[in-house]
Parts: C-alpha cells; sequence; structure tokens
C-alpha cells in the first residue's frame, strides 16, 4: 500500500519518453505546442479569462447567464448543421492530438495506441461519480456565494435530434479535451523536461482556465478535476477512461438539465 501510495504522489516518468535536449528539436516542439494551444484551449483560456472580467466589471458573474450548447440559429436545419459541424470539429481536435503523437511515436506511451475496451469503462464511470458529484455540489456552493454565472447546459425545446446531438458534443468535448490537455499536454511536456508535478500542474490550470467564462467556482472544479484526471493519466498510462469519466459527466449535464431543468433551480 505504501509503495501504491508513493507512485501516486510521486510518479515515475514514463521510461520511453527521453527528455528532448537538441536544440533545434526543441525549438520544434515548443513550437508545435503554441500552435496547438492557439488552435485548441490556450486561446480560449484566454477568452474565457477575458469574459470573467468582462461579467465581473458589468455587474458580476453571478448576474450573468451562460448557454453552454445554445442554438446557432432560428431555422432548425441550420442550427442542426452548426451543431452537427461544432461536435465534428471537436472530435478533430482530439484526432489532431492522436496525430502528432503517432507522428513522434508516443502513441502507445500517451494511451492511444487502441480504441477504448470493455476494462475502461468501470474506471470511467468511478471517476466521473468520484469528480462529478462533487463538482454539482461545488456549482451549488459557487452559485450561492455569487461566483459562478447561471449555466444553462442545453436547449429544451424537445426538437427530436437534440439528444443525439447533445450526445455527441458531449463525447467530443471529452474526446477534445481529454485528448490534447492531458494525453497530448503532459506528454509533450515530459519530453520538454518538464516533472510529472509540473506537467500535471499546467494541465489543470490550463483545463481551469478554459473554464472561467462559467465563473470562479467551474474555474476551481475544474483545476482539481484535471488534478485527478491527470494524475490517473500519469499513474496508469491510460486515457480512455478519461474521455470516458468525461462524457459521462457531460452527458448526464446536457441531457439530465433538458429533461430535469424545472427541477434545477439550484443551478441558476
Amino acid at each position: 500500500m505504501r509503495a501504491t501510495l508513493r507512485s501516486v504522489v510521486h510518479p515515475a516518468r514514463p521510461a520511453g519518453i527521453a527528455v528532448v535536449t537538441d536544440p533545434v528539436e526543441r525549438r520544434a516542439l515548443i513550437l508545435e505546442l503554441v500552435i496547438v494551444g492557439a488552435l485548441t484551449f490556450a486561446f480560449s483560456a484566454i477568452s474565457a479569462a477575458l469574459s470573467l472580467v468582462e461579467a465581473q466589471l458589468a455587474g458580476g458573474i453571478g448576474n450573468t447567464t451562460v448557454a453552454l450548447n445554445p442554438s446557432r440559429s432560428d431555422l432548425g436545419w441550420i442550427d442542426f448543421a452548426r451543431q452537427l459541424m461544432s461536435a465534428l470539429r471537436l472530435f478533430a481536435i482530439g484526432g489532431l492530438g492522436v496525430y502528432l503523437l503517432w507522428r513522434s511515436g508516443f502513441l502507445r506511451l500517451a494511451g492511444l495506441d487502441r480504441g477504448p475496451t470493455r476494462r475502461d469503462l468501470p474506471a470511467g464511470v468511478g471517476l466521473a461519480a468520484v469528480v462529478g458529484l462533487p463538482g454539482l455540489a461545488l456549482v451549488a456552493i459557487a452559485r450561492a456565494l455569487g461566483v459562478n454565472a447561471h449555466l444553462v447546459p442545453s436547449e429544451v425545446d424537445g426538437v427530436w435530434w437534440r439528444w443525439p446531438i447533445l450526445i455527441l458534443l458531449a463525447v467530443g468535448n471529452a474526446a477534445a479535451e481529454e485528448i490534447i490537455v492531458v494525453a497530448y499536454f503532459i506528454t509533450r511536456l515530459r519530453q520538454l523536461g518538464a516533472s510529472e508535478n509540473a506537467s500535471l500542474a499546467a494541465s489543470s490550470v490550463l483545463r481551469g482556465g478554459y473554464h472561467l467564462y462559467q465563473g470562479v467556482g467551474a474555474g476551481l472544479g475544474n483545476v482539481v478535476m484535471g488534478l485527478v484526471f491527470g494524475r490517473f493519466f500519469q499513474v496508469t498510462s491510460r486515457v480512455w477512461p478519461l474521455v470516458v469519466a468525461h462524457a459521462v459527466m457531460d452527458i448526464v449535464a446536457f441531457v439530465g438539465y433538458a429533461l430535469l431543468h424545472d427541477h434545477l433551480s439550484w443551478v441558476g
């Protein structure tokens, strides 16, 4: 038990990931991180922070409403097409991370050399419970303190295609975030010589950063989620349980709100 606890608190760097010392290769890795960050979540974090500041200056984040999956058009078929494109874009972001790790030979060490298996499901559901239930409590507390926006996870118009799209968006969010922010980001930081704790902290802060548009509570909650998910990845080299966990939490939030919004006044 003592050895297991030590490995969780101080995980070892995977033997197959050597620190890149060649200056040209290091510059290439840093440039790649900057480009990927700009195209995915780093700019989103900056934008989210600006949105939080703007909301605070306009009267406080507690007085704002944030729609997580708003309608994209008054015309149903255009709304459907835009929602579908948003979901496909998320899968493309995850695919970019897989491709870059494959090109550099780190797919197996990043836990992406094969698709999800049956054993990933219980681990994912367990992680969803461990992170998701306290997260709901944190949302309620943050709303009560006025440091979180009124969150509207989904539209409640009852359109037939809404639920399948919400599920697709949930899975897309999970794939994009866990593959890029955990598997890709931590692997590249390992190559640059960052310690496991420093890589974990950076990944977690990034995750919290691009959720700041929802409020301080959401930002802090996602930092904690990032710490749990990131450490799980560092210890197990498995990313699919994280995708499962994230997808489960988002599906419960998106579809659950659509079904039970009249009974969820505590969210707002």
